[in-house]
């Protein structure tokens, strides 16, 4: 794909905080259409990335394009892209009303009421409290509902979750869902909460030591890690001496005559071969499922000179 077909087209971008480096040359792009996750550990960078992209900070090098346009060129948007922090900056002596009514007179082009936002967003009998009597779950519903007031095509929410219950959350999920799926606007979210990010992404980026580790779709992800293998054997301290023999193979248990290895590009049939050929009877052998978080743990955890991770 071209950058200029990109919602977010994101190249060798370094950003330094006096002597330490934070981003050492990342590459991200979110395509039309997508719900784009960012994780990583925390410090790693993920909030610089996002307010660089809108423009809050500057950076040492690289190039940003967001719709076709550099980041101090997005108010030529006109409210196209939304952005949504941690910590909502919300006047704390106005009512939820008043907030989201001086915001609709700055929007560019509003399409929703006050009053509509606030029922997207579970927040109508809260409409006359004032921002400091709100929960910080609601305080970062009225900011979702800032942004809803308009009809953004790229939306980028950083740590959506937080200060959210279950009920919240899932309305939340529901609301980018929603979003996606009706008006095709785009998403960049980044958030600790991996299995939230698993069930509503379509595209996961893990930024890891200052780049851009892994980008792949979620449909494709559990084939990025290393897979993991149970198996019940006659002889398993003669499978364990076979298969470590192979440094692409790591024994991360061995009780009895049970074991669990991670392997890197090889199958099970693979090594259910080496075993049989070896004289070891094979009574199980279990590929386990493998998701975001265990991709994300092989990223964080892998030696810098080994692709499989350290034990956990």
């Amino acid at each position: 794909m071209k950058a200029t077909d990109a919602i977010l087209s994101v190249t060798s971008l370094r950003k330094r905080f006096a002597a330490v480096e934070v981003l050492k040359g990342i590459d991200l792009t979110v395509t039309p259409g997508a719900i784009h996750g960012l994780v990583g550990l925390n410090g790693s960078g993920k909030t610089t990335t996002m307010e660089c992209v809108l423009g809050m900070q500057s950076f040492q090098s690289g190039d940003v394009r967001i719709l076709g346009r550099q980041p101090a060129d997005i108010w030529q948007c006109h409210g196209a892209v939304v952005g949504i922090f941690d910590t909502p900056g919300l006047h704390s002596g106005l009512t939820v009303r008043q907030v989201l009514t001086h915001a609709r007179m700055l929007c560019p082009k509003p399409v929703r009421s006050p009053a509509e936002v606030e029922d997207m967003l579970g927040l109508s009998r809260y409409s006359h409290y004032r921002i400091r009597q709100l929960s910080l779950g609601n305080r970062r519903r009225v900011s979702i509902a800032h942004a809803l007031l308009g009809q953004p095509q790229f939306i980028v929410m950083d740590e959506p979750f937080n200060g959210l219950d279950a009920g919240g959350v899932d309305d939340v999920l529901a609301l980018i869902k929603d979003l996606n799926s009706q008006t095709g606007a785009s998403f960049l979210l980044s958030s600790h909460q991996l299995a939230y990010l698993e069930s509503i992404c379509t595209h996961i980026s893990i930024l890891h030591n200052g780049r851009i580790a892994l980008t792949e779709t979620l449909q494709n992800l559990a084939g990025t890690a290393s897979t993991q293998l149970r198996i019940v054997c006659d002889k398993a301290d003669a499978a364990v001496a076979l298969l470590q023999s192979d440094p692409a193979i790591r024994i991360s248990s061995h009780e009895q005559n049970q074991l669990n290895v991670q392997t890197v590009g090889i199958d099970a049939a693979e090594i259910n071969r080496r075993l049989v050929m070896a004289g070891i009877s094979v009574s199980e052998l279990q590929e386990l499922r493998r998701g975001l978080h265990q991709v994300f743990q092989d990223i964080v955890n892998a030696p810098a000179d080994s692709p499989l991770p350290e034990a956990s």
